[in-house]
């Protein structure tokens, strides 16, 4: 249980309803962070509109490498909700449980070729307060990634940052999306 709750007869405005019956559909039900973010019907309009231009078809970013991004921002920032949907999602998306549970040690694990861990290594860096992007990290990056795909994914990084921390702070439960026995909001220096 979260630390706000939204009743179940909470009045939505029209267009905040129709965006959770088109999560019932998907889901079977309405998650919790939506139904959080919707009590601010404006910024909640805003914070959609933003996630469906990083999670389009065209990104530059393909969708299993957005899926490892979100997750192991998720996990730094102990959103078990966002670990647990965006692990499923994941796992639909071609990712296997390994390749969710080698996150905590991405850097020496053979699941994940070098642009992959370029990209977890910036996601780490712009997620972690004690750390930051260097030169280093980011001709690393721009080994593999153009200046517009660089830019999509510090969009992404701020994107899931924003989600997750929000999530974590209202203490958002997971709604039991991914039941991978491996995955967890636990954290580890090796991140």
């Amino acid at each position: 249980m979260s630390y706000i709750e939204t009743p179940p007869d909470y009045r939505f405005p029209w267009y905040v309803r129709l965006f959770l019956a088109n999560q019932r559909r998907r889901y079977g039900r309405e998650l919790e962070p939506a139904r959080l973010w919707a009590r601010s019907p404006k910024v909640f309009a805003g914070l959609s509109l933003l996630y469906g231009a990083l999670d389009r078809k065209s990104s530059p970013i393909e969708p299993a490498l957005r899926t490892l991004i979100t997750v192991l921002v998720s996990q730094i920032n102990w959103c078990a909700f966002c670990v647990d949907i965006n692990s499923a999602t994941g796992l639909k998306r071609g990712l296997t449980e390994a390749h969710l549970a080698a996150l905590h040690d991405f850097e020496a694990s053979p699941l994940f070729d070098a642009r992959t861990k370029a990209a977890l290594a910036y996601a780490a860096a712009i997620t972690y307060t004690d750390r930051q992007v260097d030169a280093g990290l980011m001709a690393r990056l721009k080994n593999h990634f153009n200046d517009d795909a660089v830019v999509e994914l510090t969009a992404l990084v701020a994107f899931q940052n924003l989600s997750s921390k929000f999530n974590a702070a209202l203490d958002v439960a997971a709604q039991g999306f991914c039941n991978a026995p491996a995955l967890s909001t636990t954290r580890t220096d090796k991140i």
